[in-house]
C-alpha cells in the first residue's frame, strides 16, 4: 500500500511539473494573437489586430506602411528600380528584398516569418494561395486608380484604420486648399509624361498622379483626358508625335536607367525643344518614385509639393 501511495505521489508531482512548464513555456502559436476579419479582393481573412512582421508586395504598400509608422520586414521591388524609394530617407534600410512585384520570392518571404502579407490581385493573383499558407494575406483589387481605397483597406489590415482616414482627409484638404491658392486651377493645363524603357506615355485622369492633379482642380491638355479611351490611366506617344505631350506646364519622369537615356535623347531633340512649355521654361523633371510608383498618401503629398512649387509660380 505504501508503495502505491508513493507511486501515485510521483505521478502527481510529474503532472504538476509538466503543468508548470506548460504555463511558463507556452507552445509557439498556442495563444493566437487577437485578430479581426478583413474583406478584400480575394475573400475574407482574419489578420492580427496589431501585426508586427509585415511583408508588402507592391510599391503603394511600402508608402502606406511607412506613412502609418509600420516598417515592413520585407518588400518586393519595382522591376526597373534600383533599391527602395528615397523619399522616406533611411526608414527603408532594414527592409529585406523579396523578389519583384510580378514575381515575389516565396522562399524569402517565408524565411521572414511574417504575420501579415499585403499584395495586389492585379499583380500577384496567381501566388495568393501559396502566400496564404505562409501568413494571412490581404490583396487589393487594382493599382493606381483605386489608390485611396487601397490605402484605407491596407490601413485597416495594419490596424491603423483611423490614422489612415485622418491622413487621407488631411491630404484631400491640402489639395483643395492648394487649388484655392492657385485661383483658377482649371485654366492651367498640366501635362504628365513618363519615359519607359521601350515607350513614351502620357498619363490621364485615372492614373495616380492624374488623380492628385485632379484633386487640386488643375486642368489637363485635351489629349491627356483620354476621352475616347476605356482605360483613362495612360496612353502611348511616339517620339515622332512628341508635340502631343505639350501643355501649359509639363512634368516629366523616367522609369529606370534605360528610360532615362531615352528621355535625354528625346528631350535633347528639336521636336521637344519646340514645345511651348519647354520654350517657356515650364518643363520640369520629377522623381518617378513619387509621381508614378509611390501611389500612396506620402507620395501624393510630395506631388502637391511639386505642384505648389511650379504651378503657383507659373
Amino acid at each position: 500500500m505504501r508503495r502505491l501511495v508513493t507511486a501515485l505521489a510521483a505521478v502527481v508531482a510529474v503532472g504538476v511539473g509538466l503543468t508548470g512548464c506548460a504555463e511558463s513555456d507556452p507552445v509557439p502559436g498556442a495563444d493566437a494573437a487577437e485578430t479581426h476579419s478583413i474583406t478584400h479582393a480575394m475573400g475574407t481573412t482574419p489578420v492580427p489586430v496589431s501585426p508586427k512582421r509585415v511583408v508588402v508586395l507592391d510599391t503603394d504598400k511600402i508608402d502606406t506602411a511607412l506613412s502609418l509608422g509600420v516598417v515592413p520586414v520585407g518588400a518586393a521591388r519595382a522591376g526597373e528600380a534600383k533599391g527602395w524609394p528615397t523619399y522616406f530617407g533611411d526608414q527603408l534600410t532594414p527592409i529585406k528584398e523579396v523578389g519583384v512585384l510580378t514575381e515575389p520570392d516565396l522562399e524569402a518571404i517565408s524565411a521572414l516569418k511574417p504575420d501579415l502579407i499585403l499584395g495586389s490581385k492585379f499583380r500577384q493573383e496567381k501566388f495568393y494561395d501559396e502566400l496564404s499558407k505562409i501568413a494571412p494575406t490581404v490583396f487589393t483589387e487594382k493599382v493606381g486608380i483605386t489608390w485611396k481605397e487601397n490605402f484605407l483597406l491596407d490601413g485597416k489590415a495594419l490596424g491603423k484604420e483611423q490614422q489612415a482616414r485622418d491622413l487621407l482627409d488631411a491630404y484631400e484638404k491640402r489639395a483643395k486648399d492648394l487649388g484655392t491658392k492657385i485661383g483658377d486651377p482649371g485654366a492651367k493645363k498640366i501635362s504628365i509624361v513618363r519615359f519607359m524603357p521601350a515607350e513614351i506615355r502620357v498619363y490621364g485622369p485615372d492614373s495616380f498622379s492624374g488623380i492628385v492633379v485632379g484633386d487640386v482642380g488643375l486642368g489637363r491638355p485635351e489629349r491627356q483626358l483620354l476621352a475616347n479611351k476605356e482605360d483613362k490611366r495612360m496612353d502611348k506617344v511616339s517620339p515622332e508625335r512628341i508635340s502631343e505631350v505639350d501643355g501649359d506646364i509639363i512634368f516629366v519622369a523616367a522609369y529606370g536607367e534605360k528610360a532615362a537615356a531615352e528621355q535625354a535623347k528625346v528631350t535633347g531633340g528639336t521636336l521637344w525643344k519646340g514645345l511651348s512649355a519647354v520654350k517657356a521654361g515650364k518643363s520640369h523633371v520629377v522623381p518617378d518614385e513619387i509621381w508614378m510608383t509611390g501611389i500612396g498618401v506620402t507620395a501624393a503629398g510630395k506631388i502637391l509639393d511639386d505642384l505648389e512649387k511650379y504651378v503657383t509660380a507659373a
